[in-house]
């Protein structure tokens, strides 16, 4: 008997996107060595780590080369400086978190996957179209089945259980918001509704949050400012954007204590799974995370957050400019806008590379909704940004 394999690899796309858009570019820097690139695609940081957060990991380090301060496996669930830390962030925003619902993993993008883990393959699951691929692909990894709320430019790319493609109802929902890759961002009355549907439906949300630095304006931060959200939501949240961990690798979910379904909790199920197949992350790694909360920290990755929050305003006032629906700039490190002149987003990747070096994403590989539409971040250099929205400005004017 030979091994059998997981046959619903087959239903994914064999190139993740953005290794697809890497592959085009390294085509496109061969045939043309001497061109310049500006990549404004990937949201990958280009600001150092605070100096802070570097001075906690090197005494951290430090402590490791001592017998009397050495630390060996951690709590699989994280150090509780951290996620006093992160309680006490939470708290400004009115959201009083048990030290028990935090989970330390080494990055959102590990948990969104790894969190399945909880749920039945037979669950439906609900994304919003466009969407970040690794909710569909996860999923579809696992054998689930995925449908979809269109966002547009009419519901201002802010799907809500009315935009639902059908009728059937959600086991688990997605909602990203400051949304990759829209920018959009829910406000309070918008997540009630969607709190509210999943609370009369059974329904668990899976909220990620790893924008929430970059919103302003009281917008929510958290999905648990939502009353009622504790019953039916778990948020995953990154160190990655706030604090530049990209290479690094630091983020956490709250799982609530009153989330319950099938009479199981929600949070001791995760705490066993993580139990299991996790290790912990680096208590280098969390010492820097838990530096990013105090006085000086904070103030060091507010001017870094300035930094991007100033590259975004020169690619919105460029669309303003030139007329161009956009969304997301405000309160997000993302501009997604309709490409100019009725092209698809892969025509319009291939203008914008070919002709003026610049790299952004396509919208058609966030979904089908997004085909005409195009991301481009706003964590490169406010030099290359400046150079990119000139180009862009004189070539599309």
């Amino acid at each position: 008997m030979a091994a059998k394999i997981n046959s619903n690899f087959g239903n994914v796309s064999e190139s993740y996107l953005f290794a697809e858009v890497a592959r085009l570019v390294a085509e496109f820097q061969n045939a043309n060595p001497d061109r310049k690139v500006i990549r404004m695609g990937i949201g990958d940081v280009t600001r150092p780590l605070a100096k802070t957060v570097v001075k906690a990991m090197q005494d951290a380090a430090a402590e490791q080369g001592k017998t009397e301060t050495f630390h060996g496996y951690g709590p699989e669930q994280g150090y509780d400086f951290l996620k006093d830390s992160i309680r006490k962030y939470y708290a400004d925003y009115g959201v009083t978190l048990d030290p028990d619902e935090i989970f330390i993993s080494d990055g959102a993008k590990s948990d969104c996957g790894n969190i399945l883990n909880i749920f039945a393959e037979d669950n439906l699951v609900l994304v919003p179209d466009p969407v970040y691929p690794v909710y569909v692909d996860t999923n579809t990894m696992d054998g689930r089945r995925v449908i979809f709320a269109e966002a547009n430019e009419e519901n201002g790319f802010l799907p809500m259980p009315e935009d639902i493609k059908t009728d059937e109802v959600p086991d688990i929902i997605y909602l990203c918001s400051p949304n990759n890759p829209t920018g959009a961002v829910y406000d309070h009355s918008q997540l009630k509704v969607w709190v509210d549907y999943a609370n009369a439906h059974g329904s668990v949300i899976l909220f990620d949050a790893a924008y929430e630095c970059f919103v302003t304006g009281g917008m929510p931060h958290s999905i648990f400012e939502i009353a009622g959200a504790k019953t039916c939501a778990i948020e995953i949240c990154s160190f990655s954007k706030t604090a530049g961990f990209t290479g690094t690798r630091c983020g956490y979910t709250v799982v609530p204590l009153d989330l319950v379904r099938d009479g199981r909790s929600l949070n001791k199920m995760w705490l066993r799974r993580q139990c299991t197949k996790f290790n912990g992350t680096a208590y280098i790694v969390q010492r820097g995370a838990a530096a990013v909360f105090t006085p000086e920290g904070e103030k060091e990755i507010k001017e870094n957050i300035d930094y991007y929050r100033g590259n975004a305003k020169i690619m919105t006032d460029t669309m303003d400019k030139l007329g161009i629906f956009y969304t997301g700039g405000k309160n997000s490190p993302y501009v997604w806008f309709k490409c100019p002149n009725g092209m698809e987003s892969w025509e319009f990747f291939r203008v914008l590379l070919n002709e003026l070096g610049i790299v952004g994403t396509p919208g058609a590989g966030f979904g089908p909704a997004g085909k005409n539409f195009f991301r481009l971040t706003a964590f490169s250099t406010r030099e290359a940004t400046e150079e990119a929205m000139k180009k862009f400005c004189e070539f599309f004017r």
